[in-house]
């Protein structure tokens, strides 16, 4: 099928909006599967896995095919919860239009407004699909005011109901109306409001609507894809999968005004230089895993949506994110949690790769970088252990896979603690994988509290020496190290810190950004022979990690050695590794530690009537308010800043506070100095479980 006539949707939108039910309809209604799917009942398409039955949620983004109107779709169905946004994130890389849809009586919500940023962040397509509209209890006009003044004016109507709830019978087409068509708004007013902000892009199309002359219906759908493609129009459509109203419309509607991959602007890297990207199939090879699944029978499955060029199976391509030729095995299409072996597909498509390894989340595929996938920052943490002794490697393989799936999982190991950390979005979050776990892998997990990632760092500059003798029955350990050690605030540079004024006798410095930590070679003299430099660094790492106060990593510091001994027969790497880790915490200790706390910022949104509760609640939880906006449809939308430790559990509080009817999402702002009685208790508790390890 020629690449204009490939349609790639993500439906994508709020937890409960109704996506998952209309991508279900939508196959049904293609003919492309049949039954009578319910997510209620556990038998939909797309939620197929265990997890997802048993919720009623999807919990991860699933990928069907069909085929309607002369178009080849590839709809990707999406996680709703805000927990869930990575899922969201890859699928629009491989989209070229969002379906965000919004429930008709529950209104804009805090993922409405995610997964508008989102795509448009993506450079793809939007299409605004109010569903449920067979549900009683709303007011259209009211909502669709709330969408314009949320989304802005440019959200004009291409279909409206011709009525709500129960007398809900057929949706009409207020782009191309028929006679005797009415709607549950004046069809008449909305046809001219969106025809007349169509061809606002179109002088000449103008100047003769203006006169009495109104495009045709072929002029006007084209005028209307070119209208998206400037921002200038987003469509708003209507639909009821209950009782299968609009869905034959909204089909129509995507293959005639949904992009094409020719419709969609994308950039990559060659050697250095930014390239655009052209869908053509005899075009070099250029490609991106989008999605990693691990299936129980298939095992591990990279999603892949392919943009240049054609990827054939059984063949060798290049990658720049591999240092040699990556084997592509069996191609497939995907229908669900079907896979259908081709040979080869051209740009445009989306396939699956079974069982290759070499191929993770955002591996581009050809001789160009593509852009990464920029997912969240994990902010919540559970320390896991197996309930099973002997099951510890399992565990650990386990993880792997839930990484691979799903890249705003974290995973590290404490050698000190013997304790394996999982770090997610949410409580939710990890819930879920907790819950994985034991269905996929049988691995059953006892989980801690969720840890907070305070970071140590210092507040003024100090200097010291350790010395490390050890004499045993053979050959001793011996080493001294001498540092400086300074604040090295963040935004600062390596370049800009190290100056000739700072720094007089600079040999080298090395930097580690995950840290933000720069260690500075000041040795004359030799002093320190250069061989054992390397291990006195491996020794100011491990300190990094394990900290020196309160067991949290350490960042924003600087570390000079600029002297040394060592022993002609019993200096060895171990001896300067040991001195590096010691010098590093005795200095450390001297220089006024400090503790920083995450601060992150919350995105509440709550009807009026209980934005006064909330906003008496937040500075009980050392938050500030940053501002408030009206978010249509009774609500209100809070920006807040706040300690990660103060709303671990927002959640909660915000249902009880809200009666169930506030919603919220947080993101990492930055770090910032704990308070004192908040430090002290901090550094107590670690001294305890130091104690009781």
């Amino acid at each position: 099928m020629s690449v204009a006539n490939i349609r790639n949707i993500a439906v994508v939108g709020h937890g409960s909006s109704g996506k998952t039910s209309l991508v279900d309809a939508l196959l049904v209604k293609s003919g492309a599967l049949k039954g009578t799917p319910s997510v209620g009942d556990g038998t939909s398409f797309c939620d197929f896995d265990p997890e997802e039955k048993k919720h009623k949620h999807s919990i991860e983004s699933k990928v069907c095919n069909f085929e309607f109107g002369g178009k080849r779709f590839n709809v990707l169905d999406t996680p709703g919860y805000p927990d869930l946004i990575g899922q969201t994130i890859g699928a629009l890389r491989a989209a070229d239009t969002a379906l965000i849809c919004i429930d008709a009586h529950a209104g804009i919500k805090v993922n409405t407004r995610r997964a508008w940023k989102e795509a448009h962040a993506a450079g793809i397509g939007c299409i605004l699909c109010i569903t449920k509209v067979d549900d009683t209890g709303f007011d259209f006009s009211r909502l669709l005011a709330n969408i314009r003044e949320t989304f802005g004016p440019s959200c004009v109507l291409f279909d409206e109901p011709d009525d709500v709830g129960a007398n809900l019978h057929a949706v009409v087409n207020a782009l191309h109306p028929h006679a005797g068509d009415h709607g549950v708004i004046d069809l008449a007013k909305a046809h001219s409001e969106t025809v007349e902000t169509i061809i606002e892009i179109d002088d000449a199309a103008m100047e003769k609507y203006f006169e009495g002359e109104e495009p045709d219906d072929d002029t006007l759908d084209h005028l209307a894809v070119e209208a998206m493609k400037q921002g200038h129009v987003t469509p708003i459509v209507c639909v009821s999968a209950k009782h299968d109203i609009g869905v034959t419309e909204l089909l129509d509607m995507l293959a005639k005004e949904a992009f094409s991959p020719e419709d969609v602007v994308r950039k990559a890297m060659r050697e250095g230089d930014e390239v655009t990207l052209k869908p053509d199939p005899a075009a070099p090879l250029v490609a991106q895993v989008f999605r990693t699944r691990i299936d129980p029978f298939v095992q591990k499955i990279s999603y892949v949506r392919i943009f240049s060029g054609t990827l054939k199976k059984d063949s060798m391509v290049t990658s720049p994110d591999a240092k040699k030729g990556i084997k592509i095995g069996l191609l497939n299409r995907v229908q669900c949690d079907k896979l259908t072996p081709i040979d080869s597909a051209g740009p445009g498509e989306i396939v699956a790769i079974a069982k290759c390894e070499d191929l993770h989340t955002g591996t581009s595929l050809g001789d160009v970088k593509l852009p990464p996938l920029e997912f969240p920052t994990a902010m919540i943490s559970l320390a896991v252990t197996p309930k099973n002794r002997g099951d510890e490697a399992k565990l650990s393989t386990s993880l792997h896979k839930i990484v691979e799936e799903d890249p705003t999982i974290h995973v590290e190991h404490d050698p000190e603690t013997k304790e394996t950390v999982i770090t997610g979005m949410s409580e939710l979050h990890l819930q879920l994988v907790r819950e994985r776990l034991a269905r996929r892998d049988h691995v059953e997990v006892d989980a801690h509290e969720p840890k907070i990632p305070y970071r140590e760092t210092i507040t003024q500059p100090a200097e010291g020496s350790y010395r490390h003798k050890k004499q045993t029955g053979g050959s001793g350990q011996f080493a001294e190290v001498h540092i400086r050690m300074y604040p090295f605030p963040e935004g600062v540079t390596p370049e800009e810190f190290t100056t000739k004024e700072r720094f007089p006798s600079l040999k080298d410095f090395h930097y580690h950004p995950a840290h933000h930590f720069l260690w500075v070679d000041s040795v004359v003299g030799g002093s320190i022979p250069g061989n054992f430099m390397p291990a006195i660094e491996k020794g100011f790492l491990q300190r990094l990690a394990t900290g020196v106060i309160a067991g949290c990593k350490v960042q924003n510091v600087c570390v000079e050695v600029h002297f040394g001994k060592d022993h002609p027969v019993d200096s060895n790497e171990n001896a300067f590794r040991t001195a590096g880790a010691r010098v590093f915490a005795e200095v450390f200790k001297q220089a006024k530690p400090a503790l920083m706390e995450p601060i992150v910022n919350l995105h509440i949104t709550a009807p009026q009537e209980n934005v006064g509760d909330i906003s008496s609640d937040l500075p009980s939880r050392r938050a500030q308010m940053v501002g408030m906006d009206q978010a249509g449809g009774g609500l209100t939308t809070i920006e807040a800043k706040a300690p990660l430790s103060e709303v671990m559990t927002y959640g909660r509080a915000l249902s009880s506070l809200t009666g169930g009817q506030g919603s919220f999402s947080m993101e990492l702002s930055h770090y910032e100095p704990v308070p004192g009685n908040v430090q002290q208790d901090v550094i107590a508790k670690a001294k305890m479980k130091d104690e009781e390890d």
